[in-house]
């Protein structure tokens, strides 16, 4: 006799948690997708025309859930945005949006699909677990209605926030977050009333997630990590890409090594929005990741992580950012200091006029020292070292401490700054270090071709950035990102 569906469910999950258990790794996937958009109207459509647009994005979702179950995946995350798209204003997003939950209340959607009123995304997607055995990670759209005994109520009398939830095995959702950190454009969602801290526990690990542009800022990011100890971050982001700092794979892996977490990232792909950049990360390097400006494919991503990685032998030694950079006299005398601007802040450069050799520059309070030698010095090509001290203005405000190794984009300094993806010198050594006045810093080393380097560099418990690789890649950027968050 054939055990019943349920009873065939339950053990399916009963064995997926006691192979999780048996383990001290997980497989963990992240998918970036090209997402189908909704055409452009100020006026809302109607429930059926979102619910079908929202269904066409779920069709390519679950195929990724499929394939990632097959490969061994116990979770997947997938992008912010990823079900029905951007560019709504308040009114126009209302037909995508549905009431979520609390978890505490316990619910499978994907068998109990009406118990809060219509929620057909959220039993779509509890089903993709559960008939997969797999975590699910999606962003939607919550709506919560209110009225004037709050003074915060809307006039339309609603909340909308941009809201990740996640999936268990079974279908239950187990988490709920609301963006807290919206970005500039996103004037269709509110702010919530206070930073959600969210976790939640699994068979491997403790996991913590948050949005995109809340990366940048000590609530929620900096709270799951130093405060709750979650040992993974779930990551749905749909991440424009800014040079040479702020590109995607290069910052995720960043913080990922910083933090000293894994990093899971999902990034919602649109090469004309230069939207792309997804990876797993993990506290020594990416595991895995995927930049494509090229091609408008998504694309699936699936690697093996330690559970606890502060427990891991792998996992890098805490760092004194400043121990060296502290204890050492300036290297040299400037006479040819410059401006310059990245990303709407103004650096202070000084040229590597030599094939190699021993700089300083400051700014403020920080001062970035430098050590290398070039493989070979091309008269097509100049490098430049750079310090930014100051408060960051234009989409959010936080306050950065940048030190940065980087290419021109020319050989006209006044081009100091501007993006850059390709380069051809390559490096003998290289040793960055700087005077932070924050401990949380951020390494970068970013190869010609938008490429990571993964193992070919490492973080000295004194705060020196070297290169292990000799000669390195093509360098684009070598830079030390460190974010102050008590002076925002």
């Amino acid at each position: 006799m054939l055990p019943s569906q349920p009873l065939l469910h339950a053990g399916i999950f009963a064995l997926t948690v006691l192979q999780a258990l048996a383990s001290d790794t997980f497989i963990a996937a992240v998918y970036e997708q090209a997402v189908i958009l909704p055409e452009p109207t100020d006026k809302p459509v109607s429930p059926d025309d979102a619910l079908a647009l929202m269904n066409k994005n779920m069709d390519v979702l679950e195929g990724a859930i499929k394939e990632a179950a097959q490969q061994g995946a116990h979770i997947i995350v997938t992008p912010e945005d990823g079900i029905y798209g951007w560019k709504f204003t308040r009114e126009s997003i209302y037909p995508y949006l549905e009431d979520i939950p609390a978890p505490v209340v316990n619910w499978i959607p994907c068998t109990d699909p009406s118990r809060f009123g219509p929620a057909p995304v959220q039993e779509r997607l509890s089903c993709m677990a559960r008939n997969n055995s797999i975590y699910v990670v999606a962003n939607i759209g919550d709506k919560k209605p209110c009225n004037s005994s709050d003074p915060d109520c809307p006039s339309d009398g609603r909340y909308q926030y941009n809201t990740d939830v996640v999936f268990d095995p079974e279908g239950k959702l187990v988490a709920r977050y609301h963006k807290y950190n919206l970005f500039t454009t996103e004037t269709q969602f509110n702010y919530p009333k206070e930073p959600e801290a969210v976790a939640f526990e699994t068979p491997f690990g403790k996991f913590g997630i948050f949005t995109c542009f809340d990366i940048l800022f000590y609530e929620p990011a900096v709270v799951l990590v130093s405060k709750m100890q979650v040992d993974t971050v779930l990551f749905p982001t749909a991440w424009m890409n800014v040079l040479p700092f702020l590109t995607a794979v290069e910052f995720h892996s960043a913080w990922a090594m910083g933090m000293r977490v894994n990093f899971l990232a999902a990034n919602t792909h649109k090469t004309s929005f230069a939207m792309t950049g997804s990876g797993i990360y993990a506290p020594d390097g990416a595991r895995t990741y995927s930049y494509n400006m090229k091609t408008e494919d998504g694309h699936l991503l699936i690697a093996e992580l330690d559970a606890h990685p502060r427990l891991s032998p792998a996992s890098p030694p805490a760092v004194s950012w400043s121990s060296y950079a502290l204890s050492v006299k300036r290297f040299s005398q400037n006479d040819h200091d410059f401006t310059g601007i990245i990303f709407h802040d103004q650096f202070t450069f000084t040229e590597l006029t030599k094939p190699g050799g021993n700089f300083t520059v400051c700014q403020k309070d920080l001062c970035c020292h430098l050590s290398y030698k070039m493989a070979k010095k091309r008269d097509d090509e100049v490098y430049v070292l750079g310090a930014f001290d100051g408060l960051h203005v234009i989409e959010g405000q936080y306050y950065l401490q940048v030190c940065t190794l980087l290419k021109c984009k020319s050989t006209d300094l006044d081009t100091c700054g501007q993006p850059v993806e390709m380069a051809q010198t390559e490096f003998e050594m290289f040793s960055l270090s700087g005077t932070f006045g924050t401990n949380y810093v951020f390494p970068e080393v970013l190869y010609s071709g938008v490429q990571l380097a993964p193992g070919e560099f490492e973080v000295l418990n004194d705060g020196r950035l070297i290169n292990k690789r000799k000669p390195t890649k093509p360098v684009v950027t070598v830079t030390l990102f460190g974010r102050w968050y008590e002076n925002d």
